[in-house]
């Protein structure tokens, strides 16, 4: 495994040196194995993971390309472990959150502009108290990842996206067992608009963080953990 570590380290390398950028074709096997000082069965593992991460893309009789190394694509690897998630792992993903939203609408409250806050306002429009859960639950991950996309911070906004995938079925439960689940969500998403609409950023992040923490204190209270 180490070897292969190292294969995958000198390809990086390259990438990150600008031997190799996006789009373009690795050069043949051979010839890139005798240039990175690798054997063709070390090159070849290398490149299996980098395939699964999404960093290469292994045409069958075409070559092997680097992708566009975008990090929507780069974070997919993530968004699919998130998703294979258990009642622990899925409280983790909250915290996570936690960590990271806050700081994605204190950069949104800077950034965003006239156009995103309309965008948040309609969001908003479409769901009321009596909206059912599974329509909350797509205006929750849509108004959270909205927010993420106006900080302007492409992987922040990925990891913002990928980790709320993996808390989805929490969100249900919530909406269908706890009272008051769905004016709260409103309420809460209302106050970090208005936030938003002034240009608070410390303000954003406090209201993000209480909004997070609240469901990720219900979810650990309904599944009995303790600190």
């Amino acid at each position: 495994m180490a070897v292969t570590d190292g294969a995958i380290r000198k390809i990086r390398d390259m990438i990150t040196a600008g031997e190799l950028a996006p789009g373009d074709r690795l050069p043949p096997e051979k010839e890139l194995s005798e240039h990175l000082g690798l054997s063709r069965s070390s090159l070849r593992e290398a490149v299996k993971a980098l395939e699964v991460i999404r960093v290469l893309d292994v045409r069958r009789g075409d070559g092997t390309y680097v992708t566009s190394l975008e990090p929507r694509l780069l974070l997919e690897a993530m968004s699919f472990v998130a998703d294979l998630h258990t009642a622990r792992s899925v409280v983790e993903i909250f915290g996570v959150r936690r960590i990271l939203e806050p700081a994605a609408a204190a950069l949104a409250a800077i950034r965003i502009d006239d156009e995103g806050i309309v965008s948040l306002e309609v969001m908003l429009a479409e769901v009321n108290p009596h909206t059912d859960v599974e329509e909350l639950v797509r205006h929750d991950l849509g108004f959270h990842q909205a927010i993420a996309a106006a900080s302007g911070n492409d992987y922040l906004s990925g990891l913002v996206e990928s980790m709320a995938s993996g808390t989805v079925r929490a969100r249900l439960w919530r909406g269908i067992t706890q009272r008051g689940a769905t004016e709260r969500t409103i309420a809460e998403h209302r106050a970090i608009l208005d936030a938003l609409r002034r240009g608070d950023a410390e303000l954003a992040s406090a209201l993000t963080l209480a909004h997070i923490a609240g469901i990720e204190e219900w979810l650990k209270e309904a599944l009995g953990f303790d600190e």
